[in-house]
């Protein structure tokens, strides 16, 4: 058996054997069942939770996806970021003559053959995503914004002699102590987080022979976390919104109402004017937005005239609106969920119509946003 960089671990009683893999690399999946069919463990834990192993070898999993429901749901960004990484994966792993996840799938396919019993042994990705956006700061989540963004301009060779020096342990301290300086938030609750969970589900995987089959990003965390106690209630926690961000979001809509309340009782001709200036910013700049992803005429009206009183009311968005329009106007065909899985590019995601929807969605948000900063410091000038 080739066991190089293959973790063997004795805890109490129970033999815990770790293989560390990259997700789009043809050795690991060749690793990956060469050990549980050689092993032939009791339990086989993968790094997937439900959502992920439900769809993990669905090939149409995009056409089962309900736009509208994202849009209402507030998911467009996390979707957006969902297909910008698994486009990303799907790439590289296109290069390397092999499916992104490879790995999991030979591992549960490796598990029925063995008839061992499988432990979906990650985190529900929904929590991971909000854990890991509410407890970064502001700083933290541009940069990490700007990090996916960035790959889809990635178009860089790989081999599997890289990915196979990617997993020896020099390279894995050095690529996360990197990680832990310049993305402490991220690490925390991306990585270190989910190796607790990841190590609480293995250990306590049923039988006396595990074999786990997880990121190599996950494997010195792991080792560590499998001698200690974790706590799962609080790790699947949803963080709380931070006060300041709720009184932040309402207070600076209510310090405007009440800007061109008072500019109307000290001069009709000025409340008109501050009315115009908050209506023709935030208006306009949103529907800029929906221009940016080449909306639909009637989506970009619909962003100018929704922008200056959703602004105005932190549980609404004009994006939302803006998206519902657009979805409904040009409602995607299968054809185009079912790209989806092909990847995605600069290019596609204005000409795939899904694609185009979130974007709209978030660029109109983000337009509405920016329109309001400018808005309001017009309107304090006007004023004061």
């Amino acid at each position: 058996m080739n066991d190089n960089n293959v973790e063997r671990i004795m805890l109490d009683d129970k033999e815990i054997i770790l293989i560390p893999t990259a997700h789009i690399s043809k050795r690991s999946a060749e690793q990956v069942k060469e050990v549980i069919e050689e092993e032939k463990p009791d339990s086989v834990c993968v790094e997937l939770d439900k959502q992920r192993f439900n769809s993990i070898d669905k090939e149409d999993k995009w056409s089962e996806m309900d736009i509208f429901q994202v849009i209402k749901e507030k998911k467009s960004l996390l979707l957006l970021v969902n297909l910008i990484i698994s486009s990303f994966q799907s790439r590289m792993a296109e290069k390397l003559g092999i499916k992104a996840g490879q790995e999991m799938m030979q591992a549960i396919e490796s598990a029925q053959e063995t008839e061992s019993e499988l432990v979906l042994a990650d985190r529900n990705i929904q929590i991971t995503f909000k854990r890991v956006w509410r407890g970064l700061g502001l700083f933290e989540k541009m940069k990490l914004v700007f990090q996916i963004i960035t790959m889809l301009f990635v178009d860089e060779e790989i081999s599997e002699d890289d990915l196979e020096a990617l997993k020896s342990n020099d390279s894995l301290n050095i690529i996360l102590a990197e990680m832990g300086e310049n993305f402490p938030g991220i690490k925390r609750y991306l990585l270190d987080e989910r190796d607790q969970y990841l190590s609480h589900k293995i250990k306590n995987a049923p039988g006396k022979k595990v074999v786990a089959v997880l990121g190599a990003a996950h494997l010195p965390g792991v080792k560590k976390e499998l001698y200690n106690q974790q706590n799962l209630n609080k790790l699947n926690e949803i963080p709380p919104e931070v006060k300041w961000t709720k009184i932040f979001s309402w207070g600076i809509p209510l310090f405007f109402i009440l800007l061109i309340i008072y500019s109307f009782f000290s001069n009709v001709q000025t409340g008109i004017e501050v009315s115009k200036t908050w209506i023709i910013w935030n208006g306009s700049l949103s529907a800029l937005g929906v221009i940016i992803a080449r909306g639909h005429i009637i989506t970009i009206l619909t962003a100018f005239l929704v922008a200056p009183l959703s602004s105005l009311n932190p549980a609404l968005a004009a994006g939302w609106f803006a998206g519902l329009m657009e979805a409904y106007l040009r409602k995607p065909q299968v054809k185009d969920f079912q790209s989806l899985s092909e990847g995605i590019t600069l290019k596609t995601l204005w000409t795939n119509k899904v694609t185009k929807i979130l974007l709209i969605v978030i660029l109109a948000n983000l337009g509405s946003v920016i329109g309001t900063t400018v808005a309001g410091a017009n309107i304090l000038r006007i004023l004061f």
